[in-house]
């Protein structure tokens, strides 16, 4: 691992020289590389697949474990799409002059080295490695021991790419190992050499990465999404946007898991959200105010208000105008996306700058937090940490900053 983390770190200077003609055309190459060795991809991927089967993984883990030749395609196109992103590496972020005349630059730079850790997912080598090299960072991928085999066959075909390219193959390195004791290497910062962990997965793995990472960490815990209607929201745009926030995908870290009603329209707005909800499918589980709605609403608890559910349920609260719902999101939210359906623009905007989350939204769908939707073409994940990159995790996030600085013979006093 030691020595995984110095050739990344020398081929982290080639890439970030690298030109933006250069990236692409390994970005090109990558992609002919997964579809040139897709029988030998497919085949080790079986072969994770009986492993999985073996040991009694459920038909969803296998689902999202398994590959064939349209998802491999997928896979490919989806390294292609990053080569037509903008270059993010040497974007002019800001100019100023000095009354001495000094002309400052703020000017954008790769990170460095990326430590990417996350399940067994095997389009995320691709889409991790892929978004790091365009950022002109390098990439340390460690996958769940589940889609080792797929991984590693992706991760080749990749560097074969670097190659051919004439950038350093050690640029884009899968974690060669199942052992558990790389992933406490990769969270020490690989004696220096590491810059910035990004965890892809569920609960347990983030929480464990955000507990012992002695380096940056760009995640979100938990995406405890909410939805407040307020008291001068259209009824039926809250009840177009409240269903697709909630039941679009609710496995996904931007499906809502709170519904807020604001009193002073809940004679009107209240009855008929919670029926579209249990109409629908989903479970409610809400306060005495919406357990009157119907008896099929069953009681929220305290943690109820703290569960991100990734399912057909939700929990909903009558609550006591704007204040009262920015509080109950700032005790109880993830400050990962939110939005308020109102069409007050005081309000709102209230609701936007008070709101305390990577994204906050005004009469759009908690859904849309998501990379793709910003226009960023892919994301690496949410961040909701508050330092640095925050939301959606695209290339321009991949970057940090450094001040350039033109003078012409000027001395401090």
């Amino acid at each position: 691992m030691a020595d995984l983390g110095r050739r990344a770190r020398r081929a982290a200077r080639g890439v970030a020289l690298a030109s933006a003609e250069q990236k692409n055309a390994a970005l090109h190459a990558m992609a002919a590389a997964i579809r040139a060795r897709a029988a030998s991809i497919l085949s080790a991927n079986a072969e994770d697949l009986a492993e999985a089967e073996a040991k009694g993984q459920t038909p969803a883990f296998i689902d999202r474990l398994r590959l064939d030749s349209g998802r491999l395609e997928a896979i490919a196109a989806a390294v292609e799409s990053v080569a037509a992103l903008p270059d993010p590496v040497g974007r002019v972020l800001a100019r100023f002059e000095r009354p001495n005349g000094l002309r400052i630059e703020r000017v954008a730079t790769p990170l460095g080295v990326i430590g990417v850790i996350f399940e067994s997912r095997p389009n995320v080598t691709a889409d991790a490695g892929a978004l790091c090299l365009k950022a002109g960072n390098a990439a340390i991928l460690r996958t769940g021991s589940e889609s080792f085999r797929s991984a590693l066959a992706i991760a080749d075909a990749m560097s074969q790419g670097l190659e051919q390219a004439g950038l350093p193959a050690d640029a884009i390195r899968l974690v060669p190992t199942r052992e558990r004791a790389a992933v406490g290497a990769m969270l020490s910062g690989l004696d220096g050499n590491l810059d910035v962990i990004v965890p892809r997965g569920g609960k347990s793995l983030v929480g464990r990465v955000q507990e012992e990472a002695r380096v940056p960490v760009f995640a979100h815990l938990e995406g405890i999404c909410h939805v407040f209607v307020h008291e001068k929201a259209d009824l039926e745009m809250a009840k177009a946007i409240v269903l697709n926030a909630k039941m679009r995908r609710t496995g996904v870290c931007g499906s809502t898991e709170t519904l807020l009603v604001d009193g002073a329209c809940a004679k009107t707005h209240l009855e008929p959200l919670v029926l579209m909800l249990l109409e629908a499918g989903c479970a409610v589980r809400g306060d005495r105010a919406v357990q009157a709605v119907d008896p099929r609403v069953t009681p929220a608890t305290e943690e109820d208000w703290r569960t991100e559910y990734l399912d057909a349920i939700i929990s909903v609260r009558v609550v006591n105008g704007l204040d009262d719902a920015i509080a109950h999101i700032e005790t109880y939210g993830s400050h990962h996306t939110d939005s308020i359906v109102t069409d007050d623009d005081a309000a709102a905007q209230r609701f936007l700058r008070e709101v305390d989350s990577a994204i906050v939204l005004h009469n759009a769908s908690t859904q849309f937090a998501d990379g793709g939707e910003f226009g960023f073409g892919a994301e690496i994940g949410i961040a909701t940490g508050r330092m640095h990159a925050r939301g959606p995790v695209g290339v321009e996030q991949l970057t940090s900053f450094k001040y350039r600085i033109h003078g012409s013979g000027q001395t401090r006093p």
